[in-house]
């Protein structure tokens, strides 16, 4: 994710999916190849079922729109099988929220390597 524009589609549809299971999104960001995100959503929540939301809408949406990721990406397949989940019980939001906020310096500066 160095292109801008492939970020604003997808945390547009994140929020969209979001809305849709009741999760509230606090923040999201990205790295290269990945985003990590912040949310809240209540205990009745099918994790499987939104992530797997999130990954087929976001891969679809950003593919039909930007048609020339499919020249990056590795055996066609835009997203990974697997996911990393965490609860928050062991830090604050704060530390988090400032966890997530470095992505996009990170990613900024790789992209300016680049």
């Amino acid at each position: 994710f160095v292109d801008d524009r492939y970020v604003d589609l997808l945390k547009t549809k994140i929020h969209s999916i979001s809305e849709t299971f009741g999760v509230e999104v606090t923040n999201i960001e990205c790295s290269p190849d990945h985003f990590h995100m912040l949310f809240k959503a209540g205990p009745t929540l099918n994790l499987p079922k939104y992530i797997n939301a999130l990954k087929t809408i976001s891969s679809r949406e950003i593919r039909r729109n930007f048609p020339e990721v499919k020249q990056v990406l590795w055996r066609d397949a835009f997203w990974s099988r697997s996911y990393f989940l965490a609860t928050t019980g062991q830090v604050t939001l704060d530390i988090l929220k400032k966890y997530v906020d470095r992505q996009a310096e990170e990613r900024d500066a790789v992209d300016k390597e680049d």
